[in-house]
C-alpha cells in the first residue's frame, strides 16, 4: 500500500471519498492528499521524509507561487476534531456545504465520523443554493448537528426566509475562509444562528481560534513584527518535500514545548481575545503609510447596499500603491458617495481612491477573495 494516495474529489463521488477518510481515520487505509477532479494528479516525491501516523496531505490555497502542500498526522486531526466538540458542547452530525477537497471540508466529514455520525453531503454539484440546504435537514436525525459556511455563504442564507430557518436548527454553525464583517455576524444572530467565526488554515488542520479563543491545547503568539504564530497537537509536521520551507515558518513554542506555526497574519491580543488586523503581504503601503484592508472592508460592509468588499493595492505613479476598493452593491454606488460615507470611520489617508464595482468578489480556496485577480481588473473609477 502506497504511502500517500491521491484522491481526486468529485462533488458527485462524495461517499467514495467518505469511505476513504474513514479508513484513513482508523488506520485501515492510506494517508491521503486530496485534489479537485479535473486538477492534475498532484506528484508524490519518492524521498520525502514523512512523519509516522500521516493522515493527510492538504493544499493550501495560497495565492502566490505553488501551493504548500501541510502533512496532518491523524492525532493532529483527532485533536482538532475533539477540541472542536468540546467547544461547541458535544459531538454531533456535520453537513458539508464546501468544496471536500480543502481543509474545511475534508474536516467536516472528519468531525462527523469521529462523532460516528454520517455526514451531511450537500448536492454541491451545480454550487451552492438555499434550497438543498433545506432539503437536506429532511434526512437529518435530531441530533446536535453543525456545520461550516463561508461568509457569502452566510449572506446568501440570510436572504432566504426558509433557508434561515433551517440553519437556526444548528447548534453550530462556524464562519470561516475569509474575514466576516461584524454587521453580517450580528444579523445572523438576531436571525437565531449560531455562528462562531473561525480561524486557521491548512496547517492547523483548519480552525483552531473561534470567536478570537484558542481551542483546548491551542495558544497564540504575537511575535516582534505582529505576526501571529500558532502552536499545539494540531499544528502539521510540515510541507510534503519542502525542507527549507519548513524550517521558516514551522518551530517549537519555549512557553509550552508544542510545534509552532507561524501564519502570514498580523494580529493582536487584547485581553486573550486575538484580533487579525490581515495577511503581511496584503497591507496597503499608501504615501509611506500602511493600511490593513480588513479595517477598510469592514468600514465599507456597513455602507447601504454594499454586500461585499474587498480592499487591495493598485499601483501609483505618486504614492506607490493605491487603496482601491472592490465592491458587490445594489445601487451601484460612486468613488465619492463611498468616500464620503467612509470618511468618518477611517482615516484620510484609508480612504479608497479608486472603486470597482462587480456583481461577484473573485475567490480563490474556500471562499477567499483573489485579490491578485481584482487588482488585475480593469474599469476602476479613479479620484479626479
Amino acid at each position: 500500500m502506497p504511502p500517500i494516495r491521491p484522491y481526486a474529489v468529485a462533488p458527485d463521488r462524495l461517499p467514495a471519498y467518505v469511505e476513504a477518510l474513514a479508513a484513513m481515520l482508523e488506520g485501515d487505509g492510506p494517508a491521503l492528499l486530496p485534489y479537485a477532479d479535473g486538477d492534475p494528479e498532484p506528484a508524490v516525491p519518492d524521498d520525502a521524509d514523512l512523519p509516522d501516523d500521516l493522515g493527510l496531505v492538504v493544499s493550501t490555497s495560497g495565492s502566490t507561487g505553488a501551493p504548500k502542500r501541510a502533512m496532518l498526522t491523524r492525532a493532529a486531526l483527532r485533536a482538532s476534531g475533539t477540541a472542536t466538540h468540546d467547544r461547541l458542547g458535544g459531538d454531533g452530525m456535520w453537513l458539508l456545504a464546501l468544496p471536500a477537497q480543502h481543509i474545511a471540508g475534508t474536516q467536516v466529514i472528519l468531525r462527523s465520523l469521529a462523532a460516528r455520525r454520517a455526514p451531511l453531503l450537500l448536492n454541491m454539484i451545480d454550487g451552492f443554493r438555499t434550497a438543498d440546504l433545506v432539503d437536506a435537514l429532511a434526512w437529518a436525525p435530531p441530533v446536535r448537528r453543525y456545520t461550516s459556511l463561508v461568509p457569502t455563504q452566510l449572506a446568501t442564507v440570510l436572504d432566504d426566509p426558509e433557508a434561515t430557518e433551517a440553519l437556526g436548527t444548528f447548534d453550530g454553525v462556524l464562519v470561516g475562509g475569509a474575514a466576516t464583517a461584524p454587521a453580517l455576524l450580528e444579523r445572523a444572530r438576531a436571525a437565531g444562528v449560531a455562528v462562531r467565526t473561525t480561524y486557521g488554515m491548512s496547517e492547523t488542520a483548519g480552525g483552531c481560534v473561534y470567536d478570537g479563543v484558542p481551542l483546548e491545547d491551542t495558544a497564540v503568539t504575537i511575535g516582534d513584527d505582529g505576526r501571529v504564530g500558532l502552536s499545539g497537537p494540531t499544528v502539521a509536521s510540515g510541507y510534503l518535500g519542502e525542507s527549507d520551507r519548513t524550517a521558516a515558518v514551522f518551530d517549537t513554542d519555549p512557553a509550552t514545548g508544542a510545534r509552532r506555526f507561524w501564519t502570514d497574519d498580523v494580529g493582536e491580543l487584547r485581553d486573550g481575545v486575538l484580533h487579525v488586523v490581515g495577511r503581511r503581504d496584503d497591507l496597503i503601503t499608501t504615501g509611506g503609510l500602511k493600511v490593513a484592508p480588513r479595517l477598510v472592508e469592514e468600514a465599507a460592509l456597513g455602507l447601504p447596499g454594499v454586500r461585499d468588499a474587498v480592499a487591495v493595492a493598485t499601483p501609483h505613479e505618486r504614492w506607490g500603491q493605491a487603496v482601491s476598493l472592490a465592491v458587490v452593491a445594489s445601487p451601484e454606488p460612486t468613488l465619492e458617495e463611498v468616500r464620503a460615507g467612509l470618511r468618518e470611520l477611517l482615516p484620510a489617508y484609508a480612504l479608497p481612491t479608486r472603486l470597482l464595482v462587480l456583481d461577484a468578489i473573485p475567490a480563490r480556496g474556500p471562499g477567499k477573495p483573489d485579490r491578485a485577480a481584482i487588482a488585475a481588473m480593469p474599469g476602476w473609477q479613479n479620484q479626479g
